[in-house]
């Protein structure tokens, strides 16, 4: 046998103290000189020793000191023969293995010798034995290090781990629902094959229908393209699958061994299944940051079939348009909403197919002739390029405000067309790049803050029709901390109050802004009558709810709320008619004029439409 060296006194010298020691720092401190010894039976390979959160791959046999053997890994001393695996510093270990591995190279084989305290016989010890182990005996741990290397913990209880053989391609990883290739081969603990798949064309299955074992699509999530690894898989991560139709009992461990050749990336936009885009062709450069803008000009080139047994086609550019593409901007409502929410997750030259319903797609679009009401729909989309939308860096004053006029007229479109969401994020981003606009003068100062206040009335406007009252509110407020006297600023705010209860707030807004404003006075006063009628709605309501409450004789009880069935219909308002937003002058509710939408009754009248346009661009 080898010189045997006090493993202890070679490892602990002596250390500033730490500010803070661990569990393990502590544990450590167990180790004395003469309580963990170590003899070197055959030397290892190479200059590397295991650290903490390596995984070490060993075999292990367990002798008294006389020889007589207690436990051992390997088969022909009664073991399974499969080889204990551990993470340093993850892992339960005896103290005596947990320092003494740390000492070994690739190969090794050494001889421990160990007094209780540093095995089983250890005071909390986290690894339990059986009764007839003899804990506190002075032990011989024969160990041969197989292997050790860095690995990914991917099951927090390390049930699966994943160790990289060769790195991948770019970052993005498979997930529900993509479609997967991969070359998989499969082995016990001790080496024996369960299966391989390594020839012809490779295993081919669709992340989160548990077709390969629970802990194997866990490691598979965490590889990119190209990547080869082998993914480490304990018993209570395997099940019964396409790729494994019977899991053999007392098999505690699954070593498989993967290549992800490719997979397809299809996205359940909506979250429901519904809507679903699967890329039939890889694009061009990196997901998500070489996907369109909002606010890109798109070129496409589509497909739009039924989801009939002929899968019947409805319209086609290259056949339909002349070869021609469709040209339009993103967040303007120009394509259904499923079709645009789509190409904005698509790379150029990508090609995608997309299966909408028919609420994102012609339900409340207009619909081709040939396409029936209801009807679900797939389109063949290839996204041939886009630009991006116009950076103000470098414009002078008057060419951003040419451009904010333009953005603000798509805005007031989609207003018009009761998009208000659409019309908001047009708002909104004006706003956003109003941060970076700096006006040279006392005339570009005024004429900014107007459009800025505006904007901001707009952006109230589009909450107040959302039915978001606070934030319609938050919206004018940005106004008036900066012009207390903003007569349309009051009265949209006043109309948000009116419509959130908050009366007496409304009631204020509309008086200040005739004091403050006499050519308004027509418009507040009827903002006054009409919140006087939503008040006595209110009071009348609340009467009949209470009605009887407070009549009833001393000593008897009334129920509130008990209201006369028969009488419930007066307690519903007339519908009122009056368009505030119509008889006001000085509040733009759809905010300037601008040209109606076109008016199409087929899809392919409106998107030719687009490209005549872009085309004059």
């Amino acid at each position: 046998m080898a010189v045997i060296e006090n493993a202890a006194a070679h490892e602990y010298k002596p250390q500033k103290k730490k500010k803070s020691e661990s569990a393990e720092d502590k544990r450590k401190q167990k180790i004395v000189p003469g309580s963990l010894m170590k003899a070197l039976i055959r030397p290892g390979s190479g200059d590397s020793m295991p650290t903490d959160g390596d995984q070490v791959i060993y075999h292990c046999t367990i002798r008294t000191l006389d020889g007589v053997i207690v436990e051992s890994t390997r088969s022909e001393f009664g073991g399974k023969g499969i080889p204990t695996r551990h993470v340093l510093g993850k892992s339960k270990m005896i103290l005596g293995l947990l320092e003494g591995v740390t000492t070994m190279k690739k190969g090794e084989v050494a001889m421990f010798k160990m007094k209780p305290e540093l095995h089983y016989g250890e005071d909390d010890c986290p690894v339990s034995v059986s009764d007839t182990f003899p804990k506190e005996a002075e032990l011989h741990f024969e160990t041969e290090l197989i292997d050790f290397s860095k690995v990914k913990v991917i099951g927090e209880d390390l049930g699966v781990l994943k160790k990289v053989i060769n790195e991948g391609e770019g970052w993005e990883l498979p997930r529900e629902p993509y479609e997967v290739k991969a070359w998989i081969s499969a082995k016990t603990g001790d080496g024996k094959l369960i299966r391989s798949h390594t020839h012809g064309e490779p295993f081919f299955f669709t992340f989160g229908k548990s077709e390969v074992p629970k802990g194997l699509e866990m490691g598979i999530g965490t590889m990119s393209r190209g990547e080869k690894a082998m993914i480490y898989v304990t018993s209570q991560y395997l099940n019964q699958c396409t790729f494994m139709p019977r899991v053999e009992e007392g098999i505690e461990e699954v070593h498989f061994e993967v290549e992800l050749v490719h997979f397809v990336q299809v996205r359940d936009v909506l979250g429901d299944g519904r809507l679903i885009k699967r890329r039939i062709r890889d694009g061009k450069g990196e997901f998500p940051m070489d996907c369109p803008l909002h606010d890109s000009l798109l070129r496409v080139h589509y497909k739009g079939m039924l989801l009939d047994e002929e899968r019947t086609v409805f319209y086609d550019t290259k056949v339909d348009n002349a070869g021609h593409p469709l040209e339009f901007c993103s967040g303007e409502g120009l394509v259904p909403e499923g079709f645009e929410m789509c190409v904005r997750l698509m790379l150029p030259k990508e090609i995608s197919l997309v299966t909408c319903p028919p609420d994102y797609a012609y339900e409340k679009f207009p619909r081709p002739s040939n396409v029936p009401e209801g009807a679900h729909v797939q389109w063949e989309i290839e996204l041939l390029g886009f630009e991006m939308p116009k950076d103000w860096t470098g414009m002078n004053f008057r060419s951003i405000m040419d451009d904010v006029e333009k953005t603000k007229g798509t805005g007031n479109r989609l207003f018009k067309e009761g998009k208000f969401e659409l019309a908001k994020a047009k708002y909104e981003k004006l706003l956003r790049e109003f941060n970076h606009v700096n006006p040279q003068d006392d005339e570009e100062g005024k004429e900014f803050l107007n459009i800025r206040n505006l904007l901001h009335l707009n952006v109230a406007a589009c909450y107040l029709n959302m039915g978001m009252c606070k934030n319609s509110i938050e919206a004018c407020n940005k106004v008036l901390d900066g012009t207390p006297i903003h007569a349309k600023a009051l009265y949209r705010r006043g109309l948000a109050y009116m419509e959130s209860g908050d009366f007496e707030e409304a009631r204020s807004d509309f008086n200040k802004m005739m004091s403050i404003d006499k050519s308004s006075e027509r418009n507040a006063r009827a903002a006054l009558l009409k919140l006087k009628q939503k008040e006595q709605e209110v009071m009348k309501k609340d009467r009949k709810q209470f009605k009887g409450l407070f009549d009833r004789k001393p000593g008897e009880i009334s129920e509130a709320g008990n209201v006369d069935k028969s009488d419930q219909t007066a307690e519903i308002p007339e519908k009122d008619n009056t368009d505030f937003s119509k008889e006001d002058d000085i509040v733009e509710d759809a905010v300037e004029a601008s040209p109606p939408p076109p008016r199409l009754g087929q899809l392919s009248h409106l998107w030719s439409t687009l490209i005549a346009r872009s085309k004059t661009r």
